[in-house]
């Protein structure tokens, strides 16, 4: 009876948490006179269709990809970087400026987007992929996440590795990246899932609908249709697929890398 009662909960849990994206795709099929009637059948696919032709969705979607595969791996590989020098290098100031690094962390972004505009305007960087771009290229809390990872490298075996004669950054990418994999695919999760989700600094840095990402494209259909349900349902659906695929190819790994070290041998 307990075991069921614990099944019972964690179905009832699911069933709650994935309502929402279940009305979401409902929704999506359903013509724009029937979203408040009752029924879940598919009734029409028209919705996707004028995603497409009302908006220059495919462009968006193409930005957004764009985007979101450079700033995840400019954060795998600058993040993992950092976090190996904090973590296993001895230099003057490390603490100090590790902890500087972590106070970034308490200012809100929003405090920091005229700043960041003046200077890409400075750069010509405007309605650019180097603007989009550019202000998530490497992120604190990546460093921060890596580097409680990387901890856990022993040290004797990068010591190993320096005596055979290996240059830092032959012990980054031989040792560091292939040990590290677990914890760098947690990082690139949490990095897609933020870059592809941006809102707020794409709206603002970007002026032609060429460069528009996913997000504000969805922002422009509402707008545009009035808020028609089925039509940003189907773009809120397009939109959540990629993420959805992202965290399948790499569910294993980002289970890895949340456990490493909560297991030890007897």
């Amino acid at each position: 009876m307990k075991r069921a009662l614990v099944y019972a909960t964690l179905a009832l849990t699911a069933v709650a948490m994935a309502w929402p994206f279940l009305w979401m795709v409902r929704t999506s099929l359903r013509t724009p006179a029937d979203v408040w009637t009752p029924g879940w059948l598919p009734q029409t696919f028209d919705a996707y269709g004028r995603v497409f032709t009302e908006l220059p969705f495919g462009r968006f979607l193409l930005n957004s990809s764009i985007v979101t595969a450079a700033v995840v791996l400019l954060n795998v590989v600058f993040d993992t970087a950092a976090a190996y020098a904090f973590a296993k290098l001895r230099f003057r100031g490390r603490t100090a400026l590790f902890w500087l690094l972590l106070i970034t962390l308490m200012v809100p972004f929003q405090v920091n987007l005229v700043p960041l505009y003046r200077l890409m305007v400075e750069l010509h960087a405007t309605d650019t992929y180097f603007g989009l771009i550019a202000p998530s290229a490497v992120q604190v809390f990546g460093v921060f996440l890596m580097r409680q990872y990387l901890q856990s490298i022993p040290d004797a075996v990068l010591e190993s590795a320096r005596l055979d004669g290996a240059r830092e950054l032959q012990i980054l990418r031989k040792i560091v990246f292939p040990v590290a994999r677990p914890a760098m695919a947690a990082l690139a999760i949490f990095t897609f899932l933020g870059a592809w989700n941006d809102f707020l600094w794409p709206l603002i840095v970007t002026d032609s609908e060429q460069m528009r990402t996913l997000p504000v494209g969805l922002a422009l259909l509402a707008r545009k249709n009035s808020v028609s349900w089925t039509d940003s349902m189907a773009g809120a659906v397009i939109t959540i697929l990629p993420m959805v695929a992202f965290f399948a190819v790499l569910q294993r790994r980002f289970v890895e890398g949340l456990t490493a070290g909560a297991v030890k041998d007897g």
